[in-house]
């Protein structure tokens, strides 16, 4: 195939996607705040997706991008990226108890990622991308600890790499990766789509009760 020919390829391909592509959320609805708040780590590959999937949950009120898990101070994505400093891509859930549990938190973060990959997540591989639960507090470690058993009792997976540990510092990613899905609707899509993530979600979880 020739150059031009790639190029016009390439072209049509954008032009379909670009009028496929879904309605991007514009995160949590701008509400009165309530009177208590709570928060949740998670990592579970790329930071865009995972903050991108979260604001669309009734109840969470606010995600921020950043890294925890390891054991450098003030990391930079580069260096994250580099994996040197052991850090994992995180974010950091803001919600409203009275409106979404911890456990429909951790519901909806096992039916947004693969658990049964080890470091890795759809196209983005190594430690950086590896999934984990990050807990606040012994509550959040035991409930966390009795979902990761219930899919493993389930039968759907016969090994779950996910990590499960106490939340360390959280650091916050550079401004450019905040709410990268709302700012970069073009980009943030294309990466999406290319990466995979959506399909091997559907092929991981559908059929699944």
């Amino acid at each position: 195939m020739s150059a031009a020919v790639r190029a016009l390829a390439w072209l049509a391909w954008l032009a379909t996607a670009l009028l496929a592509a879904p309605a991007l959320s514009q995160g949590p609805a701008s509400t009165t705040p309530p009177a208590q708040t709570a928060t949740a780590i998670f990592a579970g590959g790329c930071f865009w997706c995972v903050e991108a999937d979260f604001d669309k949950l009734p109840g969470v009120i606010d995600t921020e991008s950043g890294y925890t898990g390891g054991t450098v101070a003030n990391p930079t994505y580069e260096l994250v990226s580099a994996e040197v400093t052991g850090h994992a891509e995180a974010v950091r859930v803001t919600y409203d108890p009275a409106r979404v549990s911890y456990d429909k938190l951790l519901d909806h973060f096992w039916r947004h990622i693969d658990p049964a990959v080890k470091d890795k997540q759809f196209c983005d591989t190594g430690t950086p991308y590896r999934s984990a639960i990050f807990t606040l507090d012994e509550a959040q470690h035991l409930a966390a600890e009795a979902s990761r058993e219930a899919l493993l009792a389930s039968g759907k997976f016969s090994r779950i790499h996910t990590e499960i540990a106490a939340a360390g510092a959280f650091w916050p990613a550079e401004e450019l990766h905040q709410n990268y899905a709302r700012k970069n609707p073009l980009r943030y899509y294309l990466y999406r789509s290319l990466c995979g993530r959506d399909a091997r979600v559907k092929e991981v979880w559908e059929g699944r009760p």
